[in-house]
């Protein structure tokens, strides 16, 4: 199930990209997404894949009320923090958990190390003491 899971993730990134529906498109984002390396790793749960997906859903009424938010109320101070990882993330796991950190207007990824932790960085409207 993952496997399907990884292969619609890679041809939704494909859509993305190209930006076209058609059937010509398709097939070449379904010849490309099978054709592209899978890495060695444990697919991961398909728990882990479902909640994740629940949470880039659940993400989309955030960045539409944090763009709000930034429009009326400018933010002007920056903060870089340090956020856990959740463990034993397969590669395309920990891909949705940075887009789904960068995909709000307020935070970025700005690096992801190896130890499990992002830096992220962050606008904020005041100073967090």
């Amino acid at each position: 199930m993952a496997g399907y899971l990884n292969l619609l993730l890679r041809l939704t990134i494909w859509f993305l990209l190209t930006a076209d529906l058609s059937w010509d498109n398709l097939l070449l984002g379904v010849t490309i997404a099978v054709l592209l390396p899978r890495g060695a790793t444990n697919p991961g749960t398909l728990k882990d894949w479902l909640y994740t997906l629940g949470e880039v859903v659940a993400a989309i009424p955030q960045a539409y009320k944090e763009a709000f938010e930034i429009m009326i109320y400018p933010h002007h101070h920056e903060a870089i923090t340090l956020e856990r990882a959740k463990p034993r993330r397969t590669p395309s796991l920990l891909f949705l958990d940075i887009f789904l950190i960068t995909f709000t207007p307020k935070t970025i990824v700005q690096h992801y190390c190896e130890q499990g932790w992002y830096e992220v960085h962050r606008i904020q409207r005041r100073p967090t003491p």
